[in-house]
């Protein structure tokens, strides 16, 4: 019987095979976190940092470069996101075909030169308009960025989504409700209104964000609340600091005489807790808006909200997942100011944008999305980001309602377990036809059998034979396979030989199974004598 630990050990023999390209024994530092990358799994992930710290100490001390198979293995045994990876079991399994098909799109969205930036706010409207972001973060951390993904901007009122949440988790649903609503309000996102009941629609509206501000935290001073805003910040960019731009804080300020309306509006109709000061809560909402981070570090606070409220990359618990449930409600139903609608309908994600020309873009279960571009319609959402999520919806079943169409030209990269089974087990055979023995240790690692047949009882020794793979064959021969299996016209893999001409591994099978044959009658003489005695 085969254990546990012998399985997990040829699995780890298999990668290792796979990245030993120049067969030394040995796999090259750089080549390892070269194929981590490809995975998604980026260097600077906390998840790396011992691994990291390890190599660099090994590199001074040893001036050493390289990896050997003992190494290899320990490696794997005290870090399970390297295995998962390099066997591709991660979310999305093949994430480089991902990220090729995500690049087309976001070049394509690229193009798109219409819209202008926000004017209204000074500072915003200096920004260059031709920049463009789109970073991905997954729910297993497997990470991708396309454009200016390093360039800072400010949040602006996609900043709104988690000051809701922050008001949730202090004081919960029922509490928070009886202060906003949670409709679409059908009116502009600084629409001097509010509902039947006084109140503002909703959280993702400037009235509704004010007021998820009043009640952060509101028995503190307001330096005190705007740093448990940044340090949620930070936490959700996976421990990433987030910047303030005073600038654009004191030109939002200037330009605020519709904010300062809406906010007296709302104290009229005594909307706002009891002995909340109006002046600080309105400084607090610019402040919030004016918070700056990039899409590189934005995309893992999507991802995780997409997790949950779980950080993908630290594992840490930042919001409960009932609190991250009601957001991507109301962000489905209200992120996209009077797009909203036409969203949810045509992209069926909950997302949240800002006059920034920010978009954060959730997609549950799988992954989050940051994306940037300044320019803006008519409506305040950024024109690429929004063309970008179009086609990305067009080109992959990302849309909610995408499981309840059968038959879709659509991509699905997160294939089902049952799926990926039948997909490997065609995987194998095909790389066993085509002599491709890295993707055979790599489909070895993840737990496929050699012995796998297709529907005509074809195995991986069946093709090897036919197409005269005689490396292939020599491997499966040596990693012990059944030599001898028939397929649908009880043809053996030796029948395959003789049939297509191909003698060296008419003589390798041959040979194997007269071994095999002797080692068989060996142990039954050897049996039969202990049964004697």
């Amino acid at each position: 019987m085969i254990t546990t630990t012998q399985l997990d050990n040829n699995a780890a023999d298999s990668l290792f095979r796979m990245l030993d390209y120049a067969r030394k024994n040995s796999i090259e530092s750089e080549k390892f976190f070269e194929q981590l990358a490809r995975t998604g799994i980026l260097s600077d992930d906390p998840r790396m940092k011992e691994l990291l710290n390890n190599f660099t100490l090994q590199s001074q001390t040893r001036k050493k470069n390289s990896i050997t198979q003992t190494e290899f293995n320990a490696i794997l045994k005290q870090n399970a996101l390297i295995k998962k990876s390099l066997s591709k079991n991660l979310v999305i399994p093949d994430f480089e075909s991902f990220i090729k098909e995500v690049e087309k799109i976001f070049y394509e969205s690229k193009k798109n030169e219409g819209g202008n930036v926000a004017d209204y706010i000074p500072q915003l409207a200096r920004v260059n308009p031709d920049q463009f972001a789109v970073s991905i973060c997954t729910i297993d951390g497997q990470r991708f960025s396309l454009g200016d993904a390093s360039t800072h901007f400010c949040l602006q009122s996609s900043c709104k989504p988690i000051n809701y949440c922050l008001a949730l988790e202090e004081l919960g649903e029922k509490k928070v409700h009886s202060h906003v609503g949670r409709e679409p309000s059908g009116q502009s996102f600084n629409e001097l209104a509010l509902n039947a009941k006084g109140l503002p629609h909703n959280p993702m509206i400037n009235a509704g964000a004010m007021m998820s501000c009043s009640l952060i935290d509101r028995e503190n001073n307001i330096a005190d609340r705007f740093d448990k805003v940044n340090k949620i910040w930070k936490a959700l960019c996976g421990g990433k600091e987030v910047s303030f731009n005073n600038s654009v804080y004191l030109s939002e300020r200037q330009t605020a005489d519709r904010n300062f309306a809406l906010a007296y509006f709302m104290r009229e109709k005594n909307a706002f807790p009891s002995k909340t000061n109006l002046t600080e809560t309105l400084e607090f909402y610019f402040q919030c808006c004016s918070i700056e981070s990039c899409t590189y570090d934005l995309s893992v606070a999507a991802a995780t909200l997409a997790n949950a409220g779980t950080n993908p990359l630290t594992g840490d618990v930042i919001f409960q997942s009932s609190t991250v449930q009601n957001c991507l409600s109301l962000m489905l139903s209200c992120g996209m100011y009077d797009f909203s609608g036409e969203f949810a309908f045509k992209i069926g994600l909950p997302a949240k944008s800002g006059v920034s020309g920010a978009l954060m873009l959730v997609i549950p279960n799988l992954m989050g999305i940051s994306i940037w571009s300044p320019r803006l319609d008519e409506l305040g959402n950024t024109v690429r980001g929004v063309e970008f999520c179009e086609r990305l919806v067009e080109h992959f079943s990302f849309h909610q309602y995408d499981t309840l169409i059968g038959n879709t030209a659509k991509i699905n990269p997160r294939r089902k377990e049952n799926e990926l089974k039948v997909s490997k087990v065609m995987e194998v055979i095909y790389a066993a036809s085509h002599g491709d023995l890295d993707e055979i240790f790599r489909l070895e690692a993840e737990g496929v059998s050699l012995n796998t047949a297709d529907y005509d009882g074809r195995t991986p020794l069946h093709l090897a034979a036919c197409e005269g793979q005689t490396d292939v064959v020599e491997y499966l021969i040596s990693k012990q396979v059944y030599l001898s299996p028939k397929d649908r016209w009880s043809n053996t893999p030796l029948d395959d030989a003789i049939k297509f001409g191909n003698k060296e591994i008419k003589a390798l099978l041959e040979t194997a199974i007269k071994k095999q044959s002797k080692n068989k009658s060996e142990t039954r003489e050897h049996n039969n004598q202990n049964v004697l005695v």
